[in-house]
């Protein structure tokens, strides 16, 4: 198991998709490893506009899984609508 860290850039406004969302997210990641943590840090200004859209709903989330864990997060995350940006990294050991 390798620890990573990831951020989500949610459209503001839409509470009900981002909950299904990260719902969706945390089933990923527990089939085969554990969420460590998730903080919501809320609606924030983003540095440059997005789609003409100038806020995002940021969520930060730790967690330990395996590559392929992390390949589907990355693949559901492109396909998510209600997702404007996303990073998962390795956090070094």
């Amino acid at each position: 198991m390798r620890k990573y860290e990831a951020v989500f850039i949610f459209l503001p406004n839409e509470e009900e998709k981002r909950v299904q969302v990260l719902d969706r997210f945390k089933g990923i990641i527990e089939k085969e490893g554990t969420i460590t943590n998730i903080d919501e840090w809320g609606t924030r200004k983003l540095a440059y506009l997005i789609d003409d859209i100038g806020e995002g709903y940021y969520v930060l989330m730790n967690f330990e899984g395996t590559p392929e864990a992390v390949k589907e997060l990355d693949r559901v995350a492109r396909i998510s609508d209600s997702i404007m940006r996303h990073m998962i990294i390795r956090e070094d050991e």
